[in-house]
């Protein structure tokens, strides 16, 4: 996979978020109860691009994302670096 879908009507942010454990809690305790299914995905961004964005914290060091607006997330998508990996998967 090289770049993220486009953002749904309801979802006007992405959040990357900085640690695997902080995107497993998501996929597994989130995303599973209200889709059936969640991933943990590991890729690069170039740093001139995630820069002009604050890391947000979401509850504790451990819980920490960027917040890049929809309209932004083509732009993202272009300063990924190499692939984006799924490295794991829920219900595993």
């Amino acid at each position: 996979m090289t770049a993220f879908p486009p953002r749904l009507p309801d979802q006007p942010v992405f959040y990357p978020v900085t640690t695997e454990e902080y995107a497993v809690k998501i996929a597994r305790d989130w995303n599973v109860p209200a889709s059936g299914s969640g991933f943990v995905t590991r890729f690069e961004v170039e740093r001139s691009f995630i820069d002009q964005y604050r890391l947000e914290d979401a509850g504790g060091r451990a819980h920490q994302e960027y917040w890049i607006p929809a309209e932004d997330l083509a732009a993202f998508n272009e300063a990924i670096v190499g692939t984006i990996s799924v490295v794991r998967r829920f219900p595993e």
